[in-house]
């Protein structure tokens, strides 16, 4: 029975219509919430450095696509080949966001889950204009920022850009990444706080140092995001 119903879950039909139903329930979120921004010129200022690598942490991302305000915002958004992730991708793509299908596997060990594939892909994304947006978790490791976004932007010469994006009002849940579930009529924030840039020769000794400066970043973000929205200690869950 177990069986029957994870095959159930992860049929083609049923896969689509939690796509769609989680797209529309975002949708209602995104217009029943007053959102401020961190800076407020936010878009004025990220602008100019489009494309760029846009991240955010795992279980904070369910929001994300409606960062891309207007159609000329053209962007990519990392998804697990996970059949689970399934549902993510029809949701995305429904929003008006184009999807990279692999793992970023942050450690810096490319050759699992489609990481060589979707590294390449988001590269070539970035080269023909497309902004890319992915979590920067390392697997199973909440809010501790891995190797890929900087080995990306080392290698195509992107900047990095830290972004949360949170509501006064969500479901937490109580698994690895304590994923939020946004909720309806509320107030929302969205910050982002400065580019990081990576040389095209860095060592391993600047790739950390600036993997811990997106990880205090991507902290920051939240904390000033939850402030915004009169929650400040939802930033640390």
């Amino acid at each position: 029975m177990e069986t029957f119903f994870r095959d159930l879950l992860r049929s083609a039909f049923v896969q689509r219509a939690l796509g769609v139903l989680a797209a529309e329930y975002l949708r209602l979120v995104w217009l029943t919430n007053r959102f401020s921004y961190d800076p407020p010129d936010v878009y004025e200022q990220v602008e100019p450095m489009m494309p760029a690598i846009f991240v955010f942490w795992h279980g904070q991302h369910l929001m994300t696509p409606f960062v891309k305000i207007k159609e000329s915002y053209r962007a990519k958004v990392l998804i697990s080949r996970h059949p689970d992730g399934e549902f993510n991708a029809i949701a995305a793509e429904r929003l008006g966001i184009g999807t990279i299908r692999g793992s970023g596997d942050h450690s810096g060990a490319f050759n699992r889950k489609g990481g060589v594939g979707a590294f390449k892909e988001m590269g070539r994304a970035l080269e023909d204009g497309w902004n890319v947006a992915t979590t920067a978790d390392v697997p199973k490791r909440a809010r501790v920022a891995g190797l890929g976004p900087v080995m990306l932007a080392r290698e195509t010469g992107r900047p990095i850009l830290a972004l949360a994006m949170v509501t006064s009002r969500f479901i937490r849940l109580k698994n690895w990444d304590s994923t939020t579930i946004n909720l309806p009529f509320g107030r929302g924030a969205v910050v982002g706080i400065e580019p990081v840039y990576v040389p095209p020769d860095a060592d391993a000794a600047t790739m950390e140092k600036l993997r811990q400066h997106v990880e205090f970043l991507l902290n920051e973000a939240t904390r000033r995001a939850y402030a915004a929205v009169g929650r400040p200690e939802a930033a640390l869950g």
